[in-house]
């Protein structure tokens, strides 16, 4: 039996110069030929390069996010894996050209009948479903001030509420597997550093995190011993449609992502995580005190 899964993996990237990050430690079923995982948010980016690493290990992948295209007109190919042009029909075709085995769908995250209807129609092509990846996930680095109340709706919507939505969606598949399974998710380590400049998409990413503690916590509690939830994070600056734009709009920022404070010496590519983590433990209990459950109180009252 696998050993438990860390809370987070943290992925030391260049460009798209990467391995496998996490893959070593997902379920791996009894029928390799049989294992399927969704990635949410696979057109692009860390989600592309994760839909591919894992059909390159077997897997077959189902690709969900909201940009289509018909792969059979884009020129050239592959296109680049930053760009709008990389889309899940696109990633589809590169999967299936290179001999694996792969399906996609639309989904807006922030539709919780698309999100439902993704997680059933993986089950419906592959028969089950193994592995989830959570990479969806809008961006908006500014200040609280500078950030529209309709911008940040809009990172909770896709970030911390899609996430919630798919978890939900896939808990009664693993539930069918006999509680067998892995979920990843795309979510930062806490630390203060993080929040800095960029407040409002803070508040969603942290919230992702607190989700993969959290379910961990009761995965562990419940006795699911074959249930983790894992979040990763890339460790250095990675190349992405945010950096490209970013690069495009200033120069110098291809060399100096993040300024100074962020650099390990010696480290190629430079990180952009400090060197030590705060630990954020603190004396406390054991026990989680007297334990509520506010469906069985509400069941009660009725």
């Amino acid at each position: 039996m696998l050993g438990k899964a860390p809370a987070h993996q943290y992925v030391e990237t260049k460009g798209f110069d990467w391995r496998p990050i996490a893959f070593a430690g997902l379920y791996r079923p009894r029928d390799r030929n049989r294992s399927v995982a969704l990635v949410m948010g696979a057109s692009r980016g860390i989600g592309r390069q994760i839909a591919i690493d894992l059909a390159s290990n077997g897997y077959a992948v189902m690709l969900a996010a909201k940009t289509t295209s018909d792969a059979n007109k884009t020129s050239p190919f592959p296109p680049d894996p930053n760009s709008s042009a990389s889309t899940i029909n696109t990633v589809e075709r590169e999967i299936r050209e290179t001999g694996g085995q792969a399906a996609s769908v639309s989904v807006d995250v922030r539709d919780a009948g698309q999100v439902q209807n993704a997680v059933d129609e993986t089950v419906r092509v592959f028969g089950k479903l193994d592995v989830l990846v959570y990479n969806s996930g809008a961006i908006w680095w500014s200040s609280v001030e500078n950030t529209p109340l309709k911008r940040f709706k809009l990172m909770q919507q896709v970030n911390p509420e899609g996430l919630y939505a798919t978890v939900q969606a896939t808990l009664p598949h693993f539930q069918s597997n006999g509680w067998h399974g892995r979920i990843v998710v795309v979510a930062p380590p806490i630390y203060s550093r993080f929040f800095r400049g960029k407040t409002a998409y803070a508040v969603g990413k942290v919230g992702m995190s607190v989700l993969v503690k959290g379910l961990a916590m009761d995965f562990v509690r419940q006795k699911r011993d074959n249930m983790a939830i894992t979040g990763i994070w890339p460790a250095s600056s990675i190349e992405s449609a945010a950096t490209e734009f970013n690069k495009s709009q200033d120069k110098s920022y291809k060399e100096d992502l993040r300024k100074p404070y962020s650099v390990i010496p010696g480290s190629t590519p430079r990180r952009i995580m400090p060197a030590q983590f705060p630990i954020l433990e603190v004396a406390e209990q054991d026990d989680e005190g007297k334990r509520m459950d506010s469906i069985k109180i509400r069941a009660a009252k009725i």
